[in-house]
């Protein structure tokens, strides 16, 4: 069966296609009484929106949220929050050629494999189009967790990565790839350009910060906090890799180094380190809870690829239309977003649980 639907108690479910009329979600669960309207939710967005500088896709969306249901007078109500995006600049006659050829990297064989056809103009549920819906949602979330404060940003393109020495968080704004150090986006677009000019791609990785979260989010079994940030994370198109905290880098580590060693301080434990990023056994510490994610290159590129046809015969393709050369850039907004709807649906997991 498909599955479109993330969360146990903050629950939200996307539909829609890339070349539908629209697309959008549907958020449950959220708490009545919160100030909501579509302003609240445009910002994050716009943060996200294609077309806003030569490195994303050219394709022009307004993304312009409509809230369908769920808010009176401006109040959410308990109910079902339904939220509209509609698609205004499709061109599917773009992917005309690749109807019949599967494309390398992208889900087409493994629709058709499923389901035994597949919606072949911009790759229909598996395009990254689906994620205006998760950002929309992800605003909503926000409300619910109002103590929490998240920043994502991209850390590395392609082999290139930011210093930590030069991380200034406020410039992140000033550049096209959500990138804390200046002079590693003054690097990057040269590097993104060479792979645009060339009709290739690049991969990224993207660092999500959450401030604010209390001590106690989470489960120890099969609820852990990280465990469901994981999989969130996981299930964001081209995302092939997560880690919290140190991650990977932990395995080089003695247990020595890798302790969070604390001290007694005036409000609670004061950590000398956060190599777990802010989660230990599956239950937030009050620490940042840090992830990032890998982002693997578009597939979608203009360089020709070997690959076979529906019918099995050999073949190559190369994908026209507008595309992302580095997916990744726009994942910074899709990362706060499922951060938001995790932590929202663990607060109130929590809450049921322990009042």
């Amino acid at each position: 069966m498909s599955w479109n639907t993330f969360g146990r108690v903050f629950r939200f479910t996307t539909w829609g296609e890339s070349h539908g009329p629209a697309l959008g979600a549907v958020v449950d669960g959220c708490p009545p009484g919160l100030a909501l309207n579509e302003a609240a939710i445009q910002p994050f967005l716009d943060a996200r929106r294609p077309g806003q500088s030569k490195f994303t896709t050219q394709r022009q969306e307004a993304d312009r949220v409509k809230i369908l249901s769920g808010v009176f007078e401006g109040r959410t109500t308990g109910t079902p929050i339904s939220l509209m995006i509609e698609n205004t600049d499709q061109r599917s006659k773009d992917y005309s050629e690749i109807a019949n050829a599967y494309r390398p990297g992208h889900a087409d064989y493994a629709y058709d494999a499923k389901y035994g056809f597949r919606d072949y103009r911009g790759g229909g549920r598996s395009s990254a189009r689906e994620t205006a819906a998760r950002v929309a949602a992800g605003a909503v979330a926000r409300l619910a967790i109002p103590e929490v404060t998240i920043q994502a940003y991209v850390v590395q393109i392609g082999a290139d990565a930011i210093d930590r020495a030069r991380v200034d968080l406020a410039t992140i704004a000033d550049n096209p790839f959500f990138c804390p150090d200046p002079t590693a986006a003054v690097r990057w677009e040269a590097l993104v350009d060479e792979a645009r000019l060339a009709g290739s791609s690049l991969g990224a990785v993207v660092e999500c910060v959450a401030t604010g979260v209390p001590a106690g989010w989470g489960a120890p079994v099969y609820a852990k906090l990280d465990a469901d940030l994981a999989a969130a994370m996981m299930g964001i198109n081209a995302a092939k890799g997560v880690e919290i905290g140190d991650g990977f880098g932990a395995a080089a580590l003695r247990g020595e180094d890798n302790a969070d060693a604390m001290r007694a301080g005036d409000n609670g434990p004061e950590f000398a380190a956060n190599h777990a990023g802010g989660v230990a056994g599956g239950i937030s510490t009050g620490q940042p809870v840090v992830c990032r994610v890998a982002f693997k290159p578009t597939s979608s590129i203009l360089t020709p690829v070997d690959t076979i046809t529906r019918e099995g015969a050999n073949t190559q393709v190369r994908t026209k239309g507008r595309h992302d050369p580095c997916v990744g850039i726009r994942g910074a907004p899709v990362v706060e977003a499922m951060m938001a709807l995790v932590l929202a649906d663990h607060k109130l997991l929590h809450r049921a649980q322990c009042g």
